[in-house]
């Protein structure tokens, strides 16, 4: 029966698969991966032989029908990232959406993805919280910052070492100095760490230390 299974991967601790995870892409027909080369190190770790073939941001709009096509012809096929739960600011929404559309059963399994223990970690609220992913990066950023700075809950950010720096400015300038953050890297790995404090002094910490490895940024709402 054609099913398409999400599968999250460890976003770092290869320890941090599930037993259910590699059962499943043990038995389905084909793998779709975000980078079949980073995949295939994890794919060979746990001695996973089914194949694999691309699926990224840059071809998912061309590729979905003929998955689709795949899917009615009865395959049963596994999708996952580099890392972490697919669709999570990964590609894998224009897919499920098309299963949806055309009656074909999604089945998403529960594991890593990073904004989780990022936000545990950080120690501020997290009863509600909201996912904002990837700050746009120049059109539209003004104007989600000025309205992320009237939000209330626990705010979650991802995003890449080089452009921290610039973020945490702007959150110092739209959010305020004083506004209480947590920036996790390395979630899960040899250097893992966690800095927290006001804006200005985490700014501080990594214009001092500039950062490598994943990062998630947890800002404190507006009290």
């Amino acid at each position: 029966m054609s099913k398409l299974y999400i599968v999250p991967t460890p976003i770092g601790n290869l320890k941090d698969i599930t037993l259910r995870a590699i059962e499943v892409l043990k038995e389905v027909d084909l793998i779709l991966a975000e980078d079949t080369r980073t995949s295939g190190k994890l794919l060979k770790h746990f001695d996973i032989n089914t194949p694999s073939q691309s699926h990224h941001m840059h071809n998912e709009h061309k590729t979905v029908e003929a998955i689709i096509q795949k899917l009615n012809s009865g395959m049963t096929i596994a999708l996952i990232s580099d890392a972490g739960t697919p669709a999570i600011s990964d590609p894998g929404f224009l897919l499920a959406r098309a299963c949806i559309e055309n009656n074909i059963e999604v089945d998403c399994l529960p594991g890593a993805t990073a904004f989780v223990p990022a936000l545990v970690n950080s120690g501020l609220p997290n009863d509600k919280f909201v996912f904002e992913g990837f700050l746009p990066v120049k059109k539209g950023r003004q104007t989600r910052l000025k309205l992320l700075a009237e939000e209330t809950r626990t705010m979650i950010f991802y995003e890449s070492p080089h452009k921290l720096i610039k973020t945490l400015t702007h959150f110092c300038e739209y959010f305020g100095e004083d506004r209480q953050l947590s920036v996790s890297r390395e979630l899960t790995k040899l250097y893992e760490e966690t800095i927290r404090g006001i804006a200005k002094e985490v700014l501080e910490h990594y214009t001092n230390k500039p950062p490598k490895g994943e990062i998630v940024i947890v800002v404190a709402g507006l009290k």
